[in-house]
């Protein structure tokens, strides 16, 4: 049984996953560490990010530093991650992250303890769509349904199986998240909007918060797809692929595919909607 949760929010205001990260861990002295190497600039964002969860009185948050100059695997990294109990990915460039922490120990550290402590993981848009073993990185529009135009590359795999994308309904990302799915049948897809994002409890319930829609695309069950046929710069085909709309309320459980509502007593509660800061 995995002991630790993923939180991820689709993108835009962070009001809501803030707050729900304070909820969720119950101290006021928990550890948080913040990680913005997905940012253009990352010092300026982690800090933003340490202000905000101060604000939430989250009095012991810290900025791990993963750069271009400062590497992953210092001994004082390592040591933050082994005393953490939230680590918190920003928005920003997810092929950066990766590549940044790809094969470190630091991540191997965390994929450890994702599994056997009660940590969170959590992570808004770029940090969001990273946390899978598989990520999308590319695909506009009605484009991505053309064969070569969507890609994906390794994630960081504290979840298997799944396509996590962000600003799903605001940028048109349909396409792409259909196209991965249909090629990697094996794979749920998770559409997040944008204020909106999900609790995965267990590494297999999928439960909703914020104001917004999730979208599950399913391909467990598809007739037929031509994705691996079907030549370079040409449109694919696909029979019989499923899909699901997601509220507050409602979650999706992964292994058995079923959709199903959450008794009142133990759904997520809705956050307040003033806004703090605004992922790109």
């Amino acid at each position: 049984m995995i002991k630790g949760r993923l939180i991820a929010l689709g993108g835009g205001d962070d009001d809501g996953l803030l707050k729900l990260i304070r909820n969720e861990i119950c101290s006021a002295h928990s550890h948080i560490v913040v990680i913005a190497t997905a940012a253009t600039e990352v010092e300026d964002s982690g800090n933003a990010y340490i202000a905000a969860f101060e604000e939430f009185g989250c009095s012991n948050v810290m900025l791990m530093h993963i750069d271009e100059t400062n590497e992953a695997d210092t001994p004082e990294n390592l040591h933050q991650i082994e005393i953490a109990e939230v680590v918190f990915f920003t928005g920003g460039d997810q092929v950066r992250l990766a590549r940044f922490l790809e094969g470190t120990q630091l991540l191997e550290s965390m994929r450890r303890r994702y599994i056997h402590d009660d940590i969170i993981i959590a992570g808004t848009s770029a940090g969001a769509a990273v946390m899978s073993d598989r990520m999308i990185y590319d695909g506009y529009g009605h484009y991505s349904l053309i064969k070569g135009e969507m890609k994906t590359t390794q994630g960081f795999g504290f979840i298997q199986q799944v396509y996590i994308d962000t600003h799903f309904a605001e940028r048109g990302r349909f396409g792409r998240l259909a196209h991965a799915v249909a090629h990697d049948q094996e794979y749920i897809g998770i559409g997040l909007s944008e204020e909106t994002g999900i609790i995965i409890k267990d590494g297999d319930q999928v439960e909703v918060f914020g104001t917004g829609v999730v979208t599950i695309i399913d391909a467990g069950k598809v007739r037929f797809s031509n994705t691996r046929q079907v030549e370079e710069n040409e449109p694919i085909a696909v029979e019989h692929l499923i899909m699901h709309l997601l509220v507050q309320g409602y979650r999706y459980c992964l292994k058995e595919h079923l959709f199903q509502a959450i008794p009142a007593a133990a759904a997520p509660t809705k956050a307040d909607q003033a806004p703090i800061i605004s992922s790109e």
